[in-house]
């Protein structure tokens, strides 16, 4: 459900209300029951909640919305979290979701799973001390290593490194780590779309790539050797480019996906192209896993305005995934 004082439970209940999606797979929630039960009645949304409380004893419809219950420690129902609040029980919460539907994923009882937005200071106040989503779920499935790949408006942006201080990228960026980003992506083009010979742009770090020294050394140094080590191994990647040239580049068909070398570089010209459209698709889980491209939007959140687009995107994209049945490993 996503941090429960965010967007994540209203996008969710949107999503679900649309029957298209029960064609497409069989969800199940895992959230707060009263939070959810609050939101339909506010939303005034056609939808009823079955309390599920074991593997098996659930079947998705229209209308009929299953959902593993997912409260404070202790089994209370607990405080649920004002919207727009930041607070440690509201990161508890989401915690505790990710955590059981993980378990659930892992025990072959769901093939996907698709998350709302989380805040990662309320994750941390619960104590919890991860960056992210992804760093969370690697840590919870013992998996290495694992990757951020951004997907829409016809790109694939792999990240080398994910939530980090843009002064501290040079200093982190170590040429194993675009290595592996380049491998993961490879991976993911074989395995998940289909592509075993997919072309890969690497992006530089600088300005024009460091134009051959002039603007830093990381291209010499880290990105061009780990291109060099992958191409070895038979990848197509070629590189670095200029980043303000590579993604116009891969937009056109010249790349099927493309390795960044810190957030932003990534997902501004995903933003740009497919805002509210876009997915994060973990690689290198035994499990598929997709999320929103946005945050908790604790600013709209209880307005009951809220976008579900890129939810219903994330949902498509993992259930298309899982359906194929061929895991990155």
């Amino acid at each position: 459900m996503g941090d429960p004082a965010g967007i994540g439970p209203e996008i969710i209940l949107k999503a679900l209300a649309a029957p298209a999606v029960f064609r497409r797979c069989r969800p199940i929630l895992f959230g707060h029951p009263e939070l959810f039960k609050r939101l339909i009645r506010t939303l005034r949304l056609p939808l009823r909640l079955d309390i599920v409380e074991c593997p098996g004893d659930w079947s998705p419809s229209p209308g009929r919305l299953p959902i593993v219950p997912v409260m404070e420690s202790g089994g209370g129902t607990g405080a649920i979290p004002a919207p727009g609040r930041l607070s440690a029980a509201g990161g508890r919460l989401a915690a505790q979701a990710i955590e059981r539907a993980t378990a659930w994923a892992q025990a072959g009882r769901i093939d996907a799973i698709t998350t709302g937005p989380i805040h990662k200071v309320g994750l941390a106040r619960a104590g919890y001390p991860f960056e992210g989503h992804t760093e969370f779920l690697a840590a919870l499935t013992g998996s290495e290593p694992v990757g951020m790949m951004m997907v829409g408006g016809g790109l694939r942006i792999m990240l080398a490194t994910i939530h980090l201080a843009i002064r501290d990228v040079p200093n982190r960026l170590t040429s194993q780590k675009i290595l592996t980003a380049i491998r993961l992506t490879r991976r993911a083009m074989r395995d998940w779309f289909g592509r075993s010979d997919a072309a890969i742009g690497v992006a530089g770090l600088n300005p024009h790539a460091s134009d051959q020294g002039r603007f830093g050394d990381e291209e010499a140094r880290l990105i061009a050797p780990a291109i060099a080590r992958a191409r070895r191994s038979g990848i197509r990647a070629t590189g670095p480019y200029p980043a303000d040239t590579l993604f116009h580049r891969a937009h056109q068909g010249e790349f099927d996906a493309t390795v960044a070398m810190y957030h932003d570089q990534a997902l501004i010209p995903i933003k740009l192209l497919a805002f509210g459209r876009a997915v994060n698709l973990t690689v290198g889980l035994p499990f598929v896993r997709t999320s929103v491209d946005h945050g908790t939007a604790y600013d709209i959140a209880g307005k009951g305005i809220a976008d579900p687009g890129s939810l219903l995107e994330a949902l498509g994209l993992a259930a298309k995934l899982a359906s194929r049945g061929r895991l990155v490993q």
